[in-house]
């Protein structure tokens, strides 16, 4: 599905986490795979070592312009280009997580929209030299152009949820900024999408005070069923979205959740 792509991966932090999964799906299926670390990348390195092939490391703070504006010259220390980026990054400090959303300073709110929303455009402007260069090379797939495919990792941001304060409010912010990328990217060949995952039992869901409140709700009531443990069923979505099976589709937010969020009371 991806033979001979090129893909950046963020996120990954242990062999639970989607991105992980991404990227060990995304070799399986053919493509060259980059990842990212921010931090204890000795951690990421190891973790890579457990990837089908190990893939190279890159430090990148999406917070930091002078990491952000380097980026596309140390990734090209390693493939020519680009033709899909995963941001799966959201980080939001304590105070603003637990049911503490009234009390929260403007300066930890600011924090979580920097890390979880705009980092998703500022990732996608560092990479889109890197992207284009697939479409200049002539990239075409059923007659539409095809420079790239930028996929985001969100929760559900429709309604409000116990405990997800303020990086609720940060996912609404990121599926809004996935349209608006669409929109001004689309003319350049790049599609821009989102995987809106049900509750996972990851690092990041760990670090949420009170994340279990709703974990039992909805293995209860998923029409398909739900397995918290489970990684899988959403990097499968990543990767399709990363292939050239969705040619056409941008702006879009695709529901892996067993079918939780079409459902009422």
């Amino acid at each position: 599905m991806l033979e001979g792509k090129r893909v950046l991966v963020t996120g990954v932090l242990t062999e639970q986490s989607i991105a992980f999964n991404v990227a060990k799906i995304a070799q399986e299926q053919g493509a060259t795979v980059v990842l990212t670390g921010f931090g204890r990348l000795s951690l990421v390195e190891r973790i890579a070592k457990r990837l089908p092939q190990e893939p190279p490391v890159i430090e990148l703070d999406v917070t930091d312009p002078d990491q952000l504006a380097s980026l596309a010259d140390r990734v090209r220390s390693h493939v020519d280009g680009l033709d899909g980026v995963v941001h799966s990054i959201g980080n939001a400090p304590q105070s603003a997580l637990g049911g503490n959303y009234l009390e929260t300073s403007w300066e930890d709110v600011s924090k979580a929209l920097h890390v979880s929303t705009y980092s998703y455009k500022a990732l996608a402007m560092a990479t889109l030299p890197l992207m284009e260069k697939g479409l200049r090379d002539g990239g075409m797939v059923g007659g539409m152009s095809s420079g790239g495919s930028i996929v985001g990792l969100t929760f559900d941001a429709t309604v409000a949820w116990p405990a997800y304060d303020w990086m609720g409010v940060a996912k609404a912010g990121l599926e809004s900024a996935s349209r608006y990328l669409a929109r001004y990217l689309g003319s350049r060949g790049i599609r821009s999408n989102l995987v809106s995952a049900g509750p996972l039992r990851t690092m990041a869901a760990k670090s949420i005070p009170g994340f279990e409140k709703f974990e039992d709700a909805w293995v209860e009531r998923a029409p398909l069923g739900w397995v918290l443990s489970d990684t899988a069923p959403a990097a499968r979505a990543v990767v399709a979205l990363l292939s050239d099976w969705f040619p056409a589709t941008t702006g879009e937010i695709i529901h892996v959740d067993g079918g939780y969020h079409a459902l009422g009371a």
